[in-house]
């Protein structure tokens, strides 16, 4: 059975619990938003997110990237217009947290259904050297396991070796988290390492929001997040 920590109370507790759960990971049943702390917990974790990134992370590495000449993100050049902020603030964090943390909690069907997306990036990345009747075959057969093994495994919790490795998992998904990022940039060094500083703060506290809350908390938290940065991008021209 997965770890269950309930706290009384909504605010300093849920720090407390952080820092514990920073210390040595684990897997939680998350409360979901209905709980009577939910609201109040992702709040004061979205405002430590948000605040930590715009008054700290950002400005130093506003900084660094102005000591050494480092280039700026292109990512945002490449969106079509109009398509900046959905993306940014509805299609990232749906994406991103369903991809690297929907599946933290360990549950069997969970873990299924993300061996099932590494199938289908594997298809894609094959697709053109597939005749097209293999390659619709091939894309029915991973839907059609993804949702048998999400029914299938419905009851089956996380086993004991998921929740030993955990502390390993969260940390290695956080730094791979932070390094994908390293992709906004048009040229990359060890220089350039500091300059996804947000994304990995990003990693550790919404990988506590997921096990502690859950997935649609987690989504929520990130899309305050890029709404800020994105708010402070566009206020700075």
């Amino acid at each position: 059975m997965a770890t269950q920590i309930d706290t009384p109370a909504p605010a300093v507790p849920i720090l407390h619990e952080l820092a514990a759960f920073l210390k040595r990971p684990a897997v939680l049943a998350p409360w979901g938003l209905r709980h009577r702390n939910a609201w109040s917990a992702l709040g004061l974790l979205g405002a430590l997110h948000v605040g930590g990134l715009l008054l700290v992370i950002l400005p130093l590495i506003s900084l660094w990237q102005s000591r050494f000449a480092l280039p700026l993100p292109d990512a945002f050049g490449k969106l079509p217009g109009g398509w900046l902020l959905p993306i940014t603030v509805i299609a990232a964090p749906l994406l991103e947290e369903t991809i690297f943390r929907g599946w933290q909690t360990g549950r069997p069907r969970a873990l299924w259904l993300l061996g099932c997306f590494a199938a289908f990036v594997a298809l894609v990345l094959v697709a053109r050297a597939l005749a097209p009747l293999v390659l619709a075959g091939l894309l029915v057969a991973i839907v059609v396991a993804a949702a048998g093994g999400w029914w299938w495994l419905r009851r089956d919790e996380a086993p004991a070796a998921y929740r030993a490795a955990y502390p390993a998992v969260f940390w290695v998904v956080a730094v791979l988290f932070a390094g994908v990022h390293l992709t906004n940039y048009p040229t990359t060094s060890l220089l350039s390492l500091p300059m996804v500083l947000p994304q990995l703060w990003a990693a550790v506290l919404l990988g506590f929001t997921r096990q502690r809350i859950g997935l649609p908390a987690s989504i929520l938290q990130h899309a305050l997040a890029n709404a800020a940065s994105m708010a402070l991008v566009m206020a700075g021209g």
